[in-house]
C-alpha cells in the first residue's frame, strides 16, 4: 500500500479523458490528508469517477495569501497534501507557482507526480519540430498586444506553443500570419476528449479555416520556427 508522509505532492490529472490518470496519481490522492484544488467541483468529478472522496480546500492565486499559512501549518504538523488543477499539470498556466516557491524557500518537502499536459500532448501530434520548443502560456488579449507578442518571438529558433480562446483564434492566426509570414502551424482542440481535432497547415490556411466558424473548447496552438 502506498504510504505518504509530510509533503506537498504536485499531482497531474487528466486533460480530458478520465482514463489518462496514472496509477501513482490515484495512489497519492487516496493517501493524502487533504487536496488543494483549483476548483473543488472539478476535483470531485475525478474522485467520484474512481470511487473515493477526500477533504479539499480551494487553492487559487486569488486566495493564496489567505490560505498559505494554513497550508504551511498542516505540513509542519505532519499532514500530507496534494495540489491539483482543473486539468493537466499544476503550475503550467495554472495555480501553484506562489505556493511551491514559498514552500521551497522554507525547505518543506515537495514531490512531483507527473502525468498529462496539453502542451506536450499537442507537441507530440503536431508534426512540427520537437527538439526545441517554447511554451508561453496564454496570448495577450488585445490585437496590438498580440502583434507585439509575435514580433517579440518572431526570430526564436524553436516551435512556439501557446493557449488561445476560441473567440480570438481566427483573429490571432491572422495577426500571426501578418507578422510571421508563411509558416506551418498546428491547432489542437479538446485533446483526449470525444471531439478532439488536430488541424495542420499554413497560418493562412488555418486562419481561413476558422474564419466565421463557431467553435468552442480548449485550443493549443503551435507555430513552426522561421524557414522550417
Amino acid at each position: 500500500m502506498f504510504m505518504s508522509d509530510s509533503k506537498l505532492y504536485i499531482v497531474s490529472t487528466p486533460i480530458g479523458n478520465m482514463s489518462d490518470i496514472t496509477l501513482r496519481a490515484l495512489e497519492v490522492l487516496k493517501s493524502v490528508d487533504l487536496i488543494l484544488s483549483e476548483d473543488t467541483r472539478e476535483t470531485d468529478k475525478l474522485l467520484k469517477k474512481y470511487g473515493f472522496s477526500k477533504p479539499q480546500i480551494s487553492y487559487r492565486d486569488q486566495n493564496h495569501t489567505r490560505v498559505i499559512e494554513q497550508i504551511k501549518d498542516m505540513l509542519k504538523n505532519g499532514k500530507s497534501l496534494a495540489l491539483v488543477s482543473d486539468s493537466g499539470t499544476p503550475l503550467i498556466s495554472d495555480p501553484g507557482f506562489k505556493l511551491v516557491r514559498e514552500l521551497a524557500l522554507e525547505n518543506l518537502k515537495l514531490e512531483t507526480i507527473p502525468g498529462p499536459s496539453a502542451v506536450t500532448a499537442a507537441l507530440s501530434v503536431s508534426g512540427l519540430p520537437t527538439d526545441k520548443f517554447l511554451f508561453v502560456g496564454f496570448l495577450p488579449k488585445s490585437a496590438v498586444q498580440i502583434e507585439k507578442f509575435f514580433e517579440k518571438y518572431s526570430d526564436i529558433d524553436a516551435t512556439l506553443i501557446f493557449y488561445e480562446s476560441p473567440f480570438r483564434l481566427s483573429k490571432s492566426m491572422q495577426i500571426a500570419q501578418k507578422v510571421l509570414g508563411h509558416r506551418q502551424a498546428c491547432v489542437c482542440n479538446d485533446l483526449t476528449k470525444m471531439y478532439e481535432e488536430v488541424v495542420r497547415g499554413s497560418l493562412n490556411d488555418i486562419s481561413n479555416q476558422y474564419l466565421n466558424k463557431k467553435i468552442k473548447g480548449e485550443f493549443v496552438v503551435l507555430i513552426a520556427k522561421k524557414d522550417y
